[in-house]
């Protein structure tokens, strides 16, 4: 009987990519719908609109799988009738991606004091105060915003939103 490889954990890898799409009713839908129906997870996604004068938007999506996993993903999402162009930023060369996050934490006297002290050495912005609590904005790389918020959590961390992340490639080349 044969053995059937699995793949390991150290074969699994994140990636970037960006998808130039029209700008148009269900687009994203048929995107997600793609993920969905056959069971990619997205782990971050964002969507705005990149060229107002031909109706383009950039879908960001960040997904994890095997290298095979990720150029099938590639291949199908080409493949759509309303995509332009796939971009892997992981693979395709050096890229700047960024994500924002704003984390409310509640608090009184010493872990108030320390909340603010972490937020300073992680660079983030108070952006809302009360007695009892703050809002932080915090903008960089999601490994940066995950360790705010893990040093947040015994401080009274009590809600976290985020933007997901944002990526282009560096250079003077469009996408």
């Amino acid at each position: 009987m044969p053995i059937l490889s699995q793949a390991s954990d150290q074969d699994i890898a994140c990636h970037t990519i960006s998808v130039l799409v029209d700008n148009e009713a269900g687009v994203l839908a048929r995107v997600i719908g793609l993920f969905s129906g056959r069971g990619y997870n997205i782990e971050s996604l964002t969507v705005a609109e990149v060229n107002a004068q031909e109706h383009l938007s950039r879908i960001t999506l960040v997904t994890s799988g095997t290298p095979m996993i990720i150029e099938q993903i590639k291949a199908q999402l080409g493949r759509l009738v309303p995509v332009h162009k796939v971009s892997d930023l992981t693979v395709e060369g050096p890229h700047v991606s960024r994500e924002l996050a704003l984390v409310k934490v509640a608090g009184t006297g010493e872990k108030r004091v320390e909340s603010l002290r972490i937020a300073d050495i992680f660079r983030a912005r108070v952006v809302d105060s009360t007695n009892e609590s703050f809002v932080f904005e915090i903008v960089g790389k999601t490994e940066k915003i995950n360790a705010f918020i893990a040093l947040m959590e015994p401080l009274g961390l009590t809600d976290v939103t985020r933007t997901g992340v944002a990526a282009i490639a560096r250079g003077c080349d469009p996408i």
